[in-house]
């Protein structure tokens, strides 16, 4: 599936996950101090405060699963199916990410919670969306497969085995991209605060409204 995926997409793959690295590092930079792109550690955070019997700790980190998880049912509604489609309405999801992301900011100025869930709710939806268009071979919202990806690729380097150039590429597109959103997101909300996501909010945005007027057809 990757060697059929056009090239605008491989340019947004890499603006996407630059918009969740600057998201995520919001997240750790802020009053909670969570990661809000990704699941792994946070269900290891429910899991150690259901060890300890924390209900208010577990019920706060079972949202934002459920937040992230929202966005992913949200995404198969609106693009509705697993194969690229150019008339698909990957502008619709683009739209309501970038509403959830600029509607976190005031939420999150006043220490609500329900900013961190918007958050993690754009991200579910961002991450799904990305996996339908690409045949689920692409994740831009973190980088385990990304960076599991490259070490076996440096693995079959060293043996001497074919490696997959293209997907080498993409590995390092989105780890390139995600780490220049964290350092801008990072250099962002130390000067703005929590406005330093309608910077995302806005990539996002123009990224839909370039989708819509796009021609509809591939590579």
């Amino acid at each position: 599936m990757i060697s059929k995926l056009p090239r605008w997409i491989w340019a947004g793959a890499w603006a996407l996950a630059l918009v969740a690295g600057m998201v995520n590092v919001v997240g750790l930079l802020g009053f909670e101090h969570q990661a809000v792109t990704h699941l792994t550690g946070t269900t290891s955070l429910l899991a150690a405060a259901l060890g300890a019997r924390d209900l208010t700790a577990a019920l706060h980190l079972a949202a934002m699963i459920g937040s992230f998880l929202a966005g992913t049912v949200l995404s198969g509604l609106i693009v509705q199916d697993s194969v690229l489609q150019l008339d698909r309405r990957y502008g619709a999801a683009l739209g309501l990410e970038s509403l959830l992301l600029c509607g976190a900011v005031p939420l999150l100025e006043r220490h609500s919670i329900w900013g961190m869930y918007c958050a993690s709710c754009a991200c579910g939806l961002q991450n799904a969306m990305v996996s339908t268009y690409s045949g689920a071979v692409v994740r831009t919202t973190h980088l385990s497969g990304m960076f599991t990806d490259l070490g076996i690729f440096l693995g079959h380097a060293l043996r001497g085995l074919p490696v997959d150039a293209r997907r080498l590429r993409l590995c390092t597109l989105i780890i390139s991209g995600f780490l220049a959103g964290g350092v801008a997101g990072a250099v962002a909300f130390h000067r703005l605060g929590y406005p330093a996501l309608f910077i995302p909010g806005g990539l996002v945005a123009a990224a839909a409204l370039a989708y819509g007027i796009r021609p509809v057809r591939g590579g």
